[in-house]
């Protein structure tokens, strides 16, 4: 089945075909600002320790999700945030409660309960709240990646660009907080080259969760109305932050080299193709900006005999 000539697949359903990277609406403020919120507050992680440190984590958890959950809201509508929501969280918090009881899809793992604020049934509650902070930028490039095709072929495809986008979000992920302390695993040396102390299985686990979370999700997308704003230029500047400003501060800042170099690549997978589909749009914005060489509306062009 393909879509009609005149829709298409796009991060919030079907469609019109020429999708907005922006649109001037007051809407966009809301998530914007938690948008800014949430870079500023994640720049102040390498500079803190201790209490300070598990305070900043939880409070970039809860605008992550603020930013994913409002930007849904204004433009697919309270419905569909709350879809997203369930699916995400929910599965993404029975995913963790199986993980840490009996070791799959993951792996054998414990987490710090005592410094992420409230746990249930020793998951800490910020944990599938993450899931819905981190998953809902890589969703949106995802879609945006796969919308020029017949739709059942794109949502095979989308559900593997979500799989492959987590499991490079984790490889930021996981290092940093192992490495902070608010995990640990039991098999700490069957792990990617630098990255021991996390096994291969919690990639294969990541994949296979996010996968069936977008296999939901492109049910959702399918059984409510499409966008009533197409603007995606929030979710893509955060796509965009966690996986440049990550690379940034593992390498230079938090003393991962490692994971800087997997996860840059991991994310890549989705930030090039995203960076070749951004390039024409960008040329199009900078060529429609007036020259300086050009006459203004009113002005009066000297001819040659002045």
């Amino acid at each position: 089945m393909k879509a009609s000539s005149s829709y298409r697949l796009s991060p919030f359903g079907c469609t019109p075909p020429r999708t907005r990277w922006v649109r001037v609406d007051s809407r966009r403020a809301i998530p914007a600002v938690f948008a800014l919120a949430l870079v500023l507050v994640q720049i102040t992680y390498p500079l803190s320790a201790g209490v300070a440190r598990d305070r900043i984590t939880v409070a970039v958890v809860a605008l992550s999700a603020a930013t994913a959950l409002s930007h849904a809201a204004t433009t697919r509508g309270l419905r569909w945030a709350c879809g997203f929501f369930v699916i995400v969280s929910g599965l993404g918090l029975i995913a963790e409660i199986v993980g840490t009881a009996t070791g799959f899809p993951f792996g054998s793992y414990a987490y710090a309960v005592e410094r992420l604020g409230p746990a249930f049934a020793d998951v800490p509650l910020a944990v599938p709240l993450a899931w819905t902070g981190g998953l809902y930028p890589i969703w949106i490039v995802a879609s945006m990646l796969v919308s020029d095709g017949p739709q059942v072929g794109s949502n095979v495809r989308r559900v593997g660009l979500v799989a492959l986008g987590a499991v490079g979000w984790d490889l930021f992920l996981d290092p940093q907080m192992v490495t902070d302390g608010q995990w640990a695993w039991a098999v700490t040396d069957a792990g990617l080259p630098g990255l021991p102390q996390i096994p291969y299985t919690n990639y294969l686990g990541w994949a296979l969760v996010a996968a069936i979370m977008a296999v939901l999700l492109t049910v959702l997308d399918q059984r409510l109305a499409p966008a009533r704003d197409p603007s995606v230029a929030v979710p893509v500047a955060v796509f965009g932050w966690t996986w440049l400003g990550s690379t940034l501060a593992h390498a230079v800042f938090l003393g991962l080299p490692a994971s800087a170099i997997w996860g840059f690549a991991g994310l890549g997978l989705l930030g090039f193709p995203l960076f070749r589909r951004a390039r024409p749009w960008a040329t199009r914005v900078l060529d429609s900006r007036p020259r300086r060489d050009t006459p203004r509306f009113g002005t009066k062009t000297p001819d040659r005999h002045g």
